[in-house]
């Protein structure tokens, strides 16, 4: 049975962080009113999955910490009104520190959140400062150790290879979330982002630019400290406590090409045909919503796209490309993709293991560009 994932987008923050590129507003005036809007959207779209059952929902953003206990039960209402979500369906909620008081906790909890995503990105105040979050290293120690009283399944985000950084200083911040036990991280290499405050300043040498032999220092330590601490590299930017326990079922589903629903301004959909993504304007989308028109543009995949969108994402996962696939239906196709294969694995970046196309550590720093020369 195929099971479908849902995404809401939750447009709102306190304060814009330096490198993020990602679509919000710092006011909450309208929040109420996309709220309604989301709340809509839901109904508007409910056949867009053709009824497969909901195995994951995803609080994304933005800041969905900041969203009120009655406006979110107002959405999750919604989502179990028009679709129908599995038994033990993954709900995650991405939160700030700086939101994460006990009685928000316990509303969460009794919500039917069964999973938290923190965005802690450094357990040190100067990086915070630097890319200018609303926390503390001490809130982000507080809130994790309160969180743990009624959550099990937690991650937390890092964040390496910012101009500063020591690799000491990275050491120290996985290890503190070895420390606190936590079972799932999220670790991303500071990515400087066009038109976000951190290019702005780094044009205008107020900061220092990235080094990426720095980071790619870093990630190297990272899946070493990571394998030896018993932690699955399911995916580049993901490992998981054990094996295959604590992975995040919601996005490893975008990896694996599932279909998927997202719902908010800027929110992308897949339904296995076809791709389409909500304007990124929170007045034009409201606006759309309330006159009961989808705010979206469609882009209808051909057999080539799927096959280079599952070669692009599959080849970032543990279990790579594979290469009995159904996708692969010429022969060959299946053996120009390993002719293509050929220098990479000669240059110890693939190899090839349970018929699948797979990464080495060394050719984890270079996925996206090996993704691209394997495309048809």
């Amino acid at each position: 049975m195929n099971l479908a994932g849902i995404y809401l987008h939750i447009p709102f923050c306190r304060q814009s962080c330096h490198y993020c590129n990602f679509h919000f507003a710092t006011s909450l005036r309208y929040k109420g009113e996309i709220v309604s809007a989301i709340e809509k959207e839901i109904a508007l779209q409910k056949k867009y999955l053709a009824n497969e059952p909901i195995e994951t929902i995803y609080f994304g953003g933005g800041t969905p910490s900041l969203l009120t206990d009655e406006e979110l039960h107002r959405l999750l209402r919604a989502l179990n009104k028009n679709f129908t979500l599995v038994k033990d369906a993954e709900i995650t909620l991405e939160a700030n520190p700086d939101d994460m008081e006990e009685a928000k906790l316990l509303q969460w909890q009794q919500a039917g959140i069964n999973r938290l995503s923190i965005g802690v990105q450094s357990f040190f105040d100067e990086d915070l400062q630097w890319m200018n979050r609303t926390h503390t290293a001490a809130d982000a120690l507080r809130c994790i150790k309160t969180a743990q009283k009624y959550f099990d399944n937690i991650t937390i985000d890092l964040i390496y290879g910012l101009p500063e950084q020591q690799n000491d200083q990275w050491k120290k911040n996985v290890d503190t979330a070895l420390a606190l036990q936590i079972p799932h991280l999220s670790c991303y290499a500071l990515t400087v982002e066009p038109q976000t405050p951190l290019a702005k300043k780094i044009k205008s040498h107020q900061f220092k630019d990235v080094d990426p032999d720095k980071q790619s220092e870093q990630f190297l330590f990272l899946m070493d400290w990571l394998d030896e601490a018993g932690y699955e590299h399911y995916e580049i930017s993901n490992f998981a406590k054990g094996q295959n326990i604590w992975r995040s079922r919601h996005n490893a589903s975008y990896w694996q090409g599932k279909k998927y629903l997202g719902l908010g301004p800027s929110a992308h959909s897949y339904n296995g045909n076809e791709r389409q993504w909500n304007v990124a304007n929170n007045n034009q989308y409201i606006t759309s919503i309330n006159e009961n028109k989808m705010p979206a543009e469609k882009e209808i995949l051909t057999d080539l796209q799927k096959v280079n969108e599952y070669i692009m994402t599959a080849v970032r996962t543990i279990e790579g490309i594979q290469l009995e696939n159904s996708l692969f239906d010429e022969k060959i196709k299946k053996e120009e993709l390993i002719a293509k294969s050929k220098k990479f694995i000669n240059g110890g970046l693939l190899i090839i293991k349970n018929e699948s196309l797979q990464l080495t550590n060394a050719g984890k720093l270079l996925a996206d560009g090996i993704a691209s020369e394997l495309f048809f």
